[in-house]
């Protein structure tokens, strides 16, 4: 009887307790707050450190982070002050020299082919990351001792530089590519961590720039950019990369024409030229005129008239934008299909840069809005809209690449929008020397940017040319399409399959 007893009591406390038990689920139920904005991003470094190893993660953010977001933000303002007090050379020359600078860009495809079939003592990506920090040191510190040097050695010079960043970039998208390929579910958070550390790197990079261009100048600021790359050195070193053992070097002509023939068939298939064309389209269409908008900014007698501090912060708080954009595009955007995300994306860009008409016309002082504010707002849109625009197309062009060649591919791709760039740099050039803007000229200069305006519109009606798919869908014809194989030696006991992955050219 007492052990009846005692269970009806259990039993009954059992009962009294069910209700609260579940208001107490409710009340202890994890309620997301401040602390969650650094947990998240900290869990969501852990779990890439994990699934692709810690020195992986750690390149991406001192090539992307520190080495071009920082480092380029730096030479970026330090070569625009270089090139109008020390050179002192018009807009559209230093629009010209601009596109001079970054033909190391242009030919990223060599880089990555040599990343990919000319290994180094049984390494494929770390001598390189190695030899572009080295590349950069000397070229910087060249351009920091060195006084009065002649325009040609000082273009050489940052040709130079800017080589030393692309190789290493080239190098880290080629790892990006390939593990892209191995974590297909994970290519747009891979992107994310390159939007977001550049992003970062550049918002710190600015807003240090202008106050060091004012205390040391832009010769002593070149000096500076030797510490990133002298991380980018140690990136060669901290890198995990399975060592390949008893590499032929015989096979290294046959595996140049390999890859340069996997690489063009490739390129061939329809799956693969047409957003190629588009993304070469869309940003050559973007004409380049922020040399000439930057001389307005500072010399210009009815302009802003920035001091070099002001310049460094503007652009600075300007990152801000471009860093939203990624987390946008990470938390809201990533999973729209293309076309959709690009119409958008690409309409809105078009569509902001009308606030720069608004800026030399001096509207917004009519409006009451200080030049300091409106620039700042106008910039930081400009940064959003532009990465929200170029996201999209670098996870387009990670699913482009074929499994072997990736880093060679991936090269020839974002070489595709160098060359864009250049043509928009080139082609801005010309439009500011055409319509006469100069050093003290500036009548014109809204009728360039009216023209720019008019032509990022354009490239809505090029669409068509962009998949559908979303990002998480395969791009790539499957294996059963497959028309030819080739095969490339990287050692004497492993080889890497690069498939052609084309439609049957009889099928067409």
């Amino acid at each position: 009887d007492l052990i009846i007893a005692v269970k009806g009591v259990i039993m009954q406390e059992e009962g009294n307790q069910e209700e609260p038990y579940g208001e107490s689920v409710e009340e202890y139920k994890p309620k997301r707050g401040f602390w969650d904005c650094f947990y998240i991003p900290i869990q969501w470094f852990s779990m890439l450190s994990r699934e692709m190893h810690w020195s992986f993660v750690f390149g991406v953010v001192v090539i992307y982070g520190i080495s071009q977001g920082l480092g380029v933000a730096l030479a970026e303002v330090g070569t625009k002050y270089y090139m109008k007090d020390v050179q002192k050379v018009q807009p559209s020359e230093a629009q010209i020299y601009k596109g001079i600078t970054s033909i190391p860009w242009v030919v990223k495809p060599i880089w990555g082919l040599l990343t990919d079939v000319l290994p180094f003592f049984g390494y494929r990506r770390r001598p390189y990351f190695i030899f572009a920090g080295i590349i950069g040191v000397v070229s910087m510190l060249l351009l920091s001792l060195h006084e009065n040097m002649h325009l040609v050695l000082a273009l050489l010079s940052l040709t130079a530089g800017s080589a030393g960043v692309a190789i290493a970039d080239v190098t880290i998208d080629a790892c990006v590519a390939q593990n892209s390929i191995s974590h297909p579910s994970l290519a747009a958070d891979m992107q994310s961590l390159c939007a977001a550390s550049s992003s970062i790197g550049s918002l710190f990079g600015f807003f240090i720039s202008g106050v060091f261009v004012h205390l040391i100048g832009p010769m002593g600021v070149f000096g500076l950019m030797t510490i990133p790359a002298g991380l980018v050195v140690s990136v060669g070193f901290l890198l995990y990369e399975p060592r390949m053992h008893h590499t032929s070097y015989r096979q290294v002509k046959q595996n140049f024409v390999d890859a340069s023939k996997a690489m063009w068939t490739t390129l061939k298939s329809e799956d693969v030229w047409r957003p190629c064309l588009y993304m070469y389209l869309s940003i050559t269409l973007s004409l380049e005129v922020r040399e000439g908008m930057f001389y307005w900014y500072t010399e210009s007698k009815g302009g802003p008239s920035f001091s070099q501090e002001s310049v460094g912060f503007i652009f600075s708080i300007s990152s801000v934008g471009s860093l939203l954009g990624a987390i946008l595009y990470q938390y809201a955007l990533k999973e729209y299909a293309f076309r959709n995300l690009l119409f958008w994306t690409q309409l809105i860009y078009g569509l902001s840069g009308m606030l720069d008409l608004v800026l030399v016309l001096r509207w917004n002082l009519k409006f009451g809005i200080a030049d300091y504010v409106f620039v700042v707002i106008v910039e930081s849109i400009a940064q959003m809209t532009n990465r929200l625009k170029w996201m999209p197309m670098l996870v387009l062009s990670s699913k482009l690449c074929p499994s072997g060649i990736e880093g060679t591919f991936f090269a020839l791709l974002m070489s595709i929008d160098n060359v864009g760039l250049l043509s928009a740099a080139w082609g801005g050039g010309f439009v500011l020397h055409i319509l006469r803007i100069t050093r003290t000229r500036f009548d014109n200069i809204w009728l360039a940017i009216l023209i720019r305006n008019i032509l990022r519109i354009t490239p809505l009606w090029l669409l068509f040319l962009v998949p559908r798919t979303e990002p998480n869908s395969s791009i790539l014809p499957t294996t059963e399409t497959i028309d030819s194989e080739v095969v490339i030696e990287t050692s004497d006991s492993k080889n890497v399959e690069l498939v052609s992955l084309v439609h049957s050219v009889d099928a067409k």
